[in-house]
């Protein structure tokens, strides 16, 4: 997703695991091969030019697209995918990668929020992720926070960016760093859908407390027509009207 998780995620696939969540009522099955019915990408200036027509011709549905990073970073590619995406039919979503030694979950919320993050209800906006996962810069795994801190950095997060869009976002992540970050926190999932990271032909095991996963990156080495070189693929875990509502809040 990021520039540097690219490479990061190579150096450790075999540490990744799981993504899912929970989102209001939206997901009732946690059968992934029944219920894994949608199929999207997620993407970053990494992918370079993108031809979204024929993205969407290939049966690709969705996707989540690099907006924001830290506080200052914006991918230089995310205006032109955001629209591109929404007007071949695409349903889109932002997503930020957190940076929670840098600022206050508040702050990066802010910044994702008016940087491309925002949400309207036009059957094609997904609310945006927040994406949280192993710490490819210096300061340590889980960013020199303790598991309390981090709690709290995304709680700030999540609060702020819900007060800003009305919205609770998505939640990327993998279940080691989770787990072993948070110290095994099950606050979130009550009403945040997750968006689980393993490479595998299964999600495996998801973050403690997580009933159910909403999104599931499987592969970081796809392809999409339309797509120059690899993409990461995701799974909906729904049909393609559940997704439709969750892009509506209905």
């Amino acid at each position: 997703m990021s520039q540097v998780r690219s490479s990061l995620r190579r150096l450790t696939a075999a540490a990744l695991t799981v993504l899912a969540t929970a989102a209001a009522g939206l997901v009732a099955t946690a059968t992934p091969a029944a219920a894994a019915t949608v199929p999207g990408i997620d993407v970053s200036r990494y992918q370079g030019t993108i031809n979204w027509t024929s993205v969407r011709n290939a049966g690709i549905q969705f996707a989540f697209i690099k907006a924001t990073e830290g506080t200052s970073y914006k991918d230089p590619n995310f205006n032109t995918n955001y629209v591109n995406a929404y007007n071949a039919g695409v349903i889109r979503g932002a997503y930020h990668f957190a940076r929670p030694n840098i600022s206050s979950g508040a702050v990066q919320a802010n910044y994702l929020a008016s940087n491309g993050g925002a949400w309207s209800a036009d059957s094609r906006t997904l609310p945006a992720a927040l994406d949280l996962e192993a710490n490819p810069y210096s300061g340590g795994y889980c960013y020199g926070l303790s598991t309390t801190a981090m709690r709290n950095w995304v709680q700030d997060f999540l609060n702020t960016y819900r007060s800003r869009t009305g919205r609770y976002a998505v939640i990327y992540t993998t279940t080691s760093f989770w787990n072993q970050c948070t110290g095994s926190w099950s606050g979130p999932w009550n009403n945040h859908p997750l968006w689980i990271a393993r490479w595998s032909s299964s999600v495996g095991a998801l973050p403690a407390g997580a009933p159910f996963w909403s999104f599931w990156q499987y592969t970081d080495s796809g392809s999409v027509p339309g797509i120059s070189g690899a993409v990461d693929r995701n799974y909906w875990n729904g049909d393609r009207s559940r997704l439709i509502a969750l892009a509506n809040n209905t």
